[in-house]
């Protein structure tokens, strides 16, 4: 269930970063790459800044749910199989400090 979860929330990253970069932007953003165009060639300008626009939205929603939806699973999940610190799980070698030794003048 985890690695599903997991493998969704990270395509709807990649296409949420790949919608916000494709919007109209005032630099131009990626329009330049279409051959001076872009995503404005087969859609007119407001079709293409409703459907990004709404899109991104949908995205921005679902990420939120996943993002939320995996730090639960995980949460409930981390404190029953793992220790709770990292430094819990290394084991500990206490040895007793060993007093300096004074030097010694030969004659």
């Amino acid at each position: 269930m985890s690695t599903v979860l997991l493998v969704l929330h990270l395509m709807i990253a990649i296409f949420l970063v790949a919608f916000i970069l494709l919007q109209r932007s005032s630099g131009g953003a990626l329009d330049g790459l279409g051959g001076g165009n872009g995503a404005s060639s087969f859609l007119t300008a407001r079709g293409t800044g409703n459907f990004l626009t709404r899109a991104t939205a949908i995205l921005a929603t679902l990420f939120f749910i996943t993002s939320m939806s995996l730090s639960l699973y995980y949460k409930g999940h981390s404190t029953q199989t793992a220790a709770k610190s990292i430094v819990e799980q290394v084991p500990v070698q206490q040895s007793a400090p060993t007093a300096p030794v004074a030097p010694t003048a030969e004659k």
